[in-house]
Order: structure tokens, then sequence, then C-alpha cells
């Protein structure tokens, strides 16, 4: 099993920033593709971001050009730094880990899920 903690969620004001972060568990971080989803009050989950174990990335139409992903495979971690954030930004931010070479916009190809950390945006 792959342990996987976020943090860096809060309440922030429109306009302003956040940077996520997630901790994983295990040797073999540096191969698996993780990816970042978001779920909004009465909304379903969508994906926000990914970054391959090779490093190649993928966002969602709706943060492109105001949210980066990254890794640092030195600290098992990955981030989702999140700048001129809207209050449609506001959702729980799930942190996920693939360990296939199956597509990465897809949930249901990551293998092991964060607990969440919740984002509020405020107008």
């Amino acid at each position: 099993q792959v342990q996987l903690v976020e943090s860096g969620g809060g309440l922030v004001q429109a306009g302003g920033s956040l940077r996520l972060s997630c901790a994983a568990s295990g040797r073999t971080f540096s191969r698996y593709s993780m990816g970042w989803f978001r779920q909004g009050p009465g909304k379903e989950r969508e994906f926000v971001a990914a970054i391959t174990w090779t490093s190649y990335i993928y966002y969602a139409d709706s943060v492109k050009g105001r949210f980066t992903i990254s890794r640092d495979n030195a600290k098992n971690t990955v981030y989702l730094q999140m700048n001129s954030l809207k209050p449609e930004d506001t959702a729980v931010y799930y942190c996920a880990a693939k360990t296939t070479g199956l597509s990465s916009r897809y949930d249901i190809n990551y293998d092991y899920w964060g607990q969440g950390t919740q984002v509020t945006v405020s107008s």
C-alpha cells in the first residue's frame, strides 16, 4: 500500500495563491505518475493536473496558466502551486498515484488516493 498525505489547503481570497503538497510513502515514488483531482460542493470529481514519472505534464483547461504541478522525487512529494485563485476553485483537492501507463486524465486509472485537503476561495 502507498500512503498519500495532502497538506496546504485553507481559506484564501480571490486572486490569491496557495501551494498544496502531497507526501508519498514508498521507495518507488519516482516511478509513479501523480495527479491532482478536485470535487466542489454538489459537483463531480474532476481532473486538475498530472505529472508522469517521466515528468510529462497535463492540465485541465480550467486551470491552465494558473496552476503548476511539480514533483521532487528526492522528497517523495508532489506539489500544486495555485495562483490567481477563483471562487470556482473551491473544492476538496485529492492527490493520487498511478502505477500503470493508462491515461493520466481519468481518476479510474489511479491506484492510490490521499484523504483530501479543503481549499476555499472567498470573493
